[in-house]
């Protein structure tokens, strides 16, 4: 079930990020495990199933089937599971993970997301309900617990074992520290030494040489990138290279472009036009992130509407070094 780790580095979870056609993008580039979204269970139930949204959230290139995870989220074990049940049933998707590591307000005042660390037994009944309704594997990404300094995650890892889970992914990080600080990659291998199932390190990985040295210095099983991979898709083949002992290349800026501009078309197919004008914003931030003159094309895309005017302003920005 995770023969994928040792093909490189998988895609993190990362909200209005890994949609599908971001996924699509990310397996291009050599990355053999991506995961969605985070979708609500109890969301996912009341909403009509044939909304647009719902098709956006759940849906599967052809060309990434098998190698792409849905997460879900919610604390109510039975309506987990219900959901579990539902959105597995197709084999559309090779594993289902449950989000315990979500800081968000309104998911954690839920008692969802992050918050299931303060409740381990609650969180280990949602495990166990998840796992007996799942047509897939099911995994688990959580942080090291709620408050600072905080090791709630050596006491969840093996009750979430115990229930079923067959991989943990973990943030080294606590839900109070939200997406600051450092991520303390010894916790990753603290808790490799307490289960025995893989576990998967996430965190502080904005390059092929940090995914070396977290599996050096951890011995986890496999690495997740996140916030690296945005603007960056080329980290997964950059990875997998060095994993392999092969030369690591860069694209270069004329490449970045194309990228981005086909990231863009996907997007607008995937939902419209406006919409991916407007989310392609955060991305392309990233994109150009280090490039000459990038603090002016972040002033200039946030008046952008439409796919034309997105490529006639980077094609200026990639010709004239300016905007």
């Amino acid at each position: 079930m995770t023969e994928f780790l040792k093909k490189g580095a998988m895609l993190a979870p990362m909200a209005g990020v890994t949609d599908m056609p971001f996924r699509v993008i990310c397996h291009e580039m050599g990355c053999p495990m991506a995961v969605s979204e985070m979708v609500s269970a109890k969301g996912y139930l009341l909403a009509p199933k044939n909304s647009r949204a719902v098709r956006e959230l759940l849906a599967v290139d052809p060309s990434e089937k098998g190698a792409v995870a849905l997460q879900i989220f919610g604390h109510e074990p039975d309506v987990m599971a219900q959901a579990a049940d539902e959105l597995t049933k197709d084999s559309r998707y090779a594993m289902l993970d449950i989000n315990m590591g979500c800081p968000v307000p309104k998911i954690v005042g839920n008692g969802e997301g992050s918050a299931l660390m303060k409740d381990p037994e609650r969180a280990a009944n949602v495990v166990r309900a998840v796992v007996e309704a799942s047509h897939v594997p099911v995994t688990v990404k959580m942080r090291l617990g709620f408050e600072e300094n905080s090791e709630a995650y050596l006491q969840l890892g093996p009750l979430v074992q115990k229930s079923g889970a067959s991989m943990i992914t973990l943030h080294a990080r606590t839900r109070s520290q939200f997406y600051e600080g450092h991520a303390d990659w010894n916790a990753i291998k603290r808790l490799k030494q307490e289960v025995s199932i893989p576990v998967v390190g996430n965190g502080d990985i904005v390059s092929w040489q940090d995914a070396l040295r977290m599996k050096e210095e951890t011995g986890c099983d496999g690495v997740a990138v996140g916030r690296g991979a945005q603007g960056n898709p080329w980290i997964f083949e950059q990875i997998a290279a060095a994993m392999e002992g092969k030369t690591v290349r860069e694209p270069g800026p004329q490449e970045k472009l194309d990228v981005l501009m086909r990231h863009a078309r996907m997007l607008a197919v995937h939902k419209c036009e406006r919409i991916a004008v407007c989310e392609m914003r955060r991305h392309i931030v990233c994109y150009v992130r280090g490039m000459r003159d990038a603090a002016k094309l972040r002033t200039k895309v946030n008046h952008i509407l439409t796919l034309e005017e997105l490529e006639e302003t980077m094609e200026a920005f990639l010709l004239e070094g300016c905007v």
